[in-house]
């Protein structure tokens, strides 16, 4: 079983940075394609980057292109996303998440989860 245990959260103003990591437990992290998602209030959890198993294709969501970076390091089993230009429509809590896949951008491809980091953007 891997457990998933998210960091970095905090609020920022909007053009800031962020940088949220992804600490994981258990064997086999190289062989699972890694996650990031993220959930507004009163929205469906979206998805926002993928890295695959070996960390050498990524895939955004449109709407961070240009802005987030989705990086692995398995020998330290953990996940990084880093968040440049923020802005407000980005405050969500942020799950890191796990898929038996190489690399996939649907939830219900992924079958473990963090408990999620806040991130709040101001104006």
């Amino acid at each position: 079983q891997v457990r998933l245990v998210e960091s970095g959260g905090g609020l920022v103003q909007a053009g800031g940075s962020l940088s949220l990591s992804c600490a994981a437990s258990g064997r086999f992290f190289s062989s699972y394609g890694m996650g990031w998602f993220r959930q507004a209030p009163g929205k469906e959890r979206e998805f926002v980057a993928a890295v695959s198993r070996g960390g050498s294709n990524t895939n955004y969501a449109d709407f961070v292109k240009g802005r987030f970076t989705i990086s692995r390091d398995n020998a330290k089993k953990t996940v990084l996303l880093s968040m440049n230009s923020l802005n407000v429509e980005d405050t969500a809590v942020y799950y890191c998440a796990k898929t038996n896949a190489n690399m996939a951008v649907s939830v219900r491809h992924y079958d473990s989860w963090g408990q999620g980091t806040q991130v709040t953007v101001s104006a």
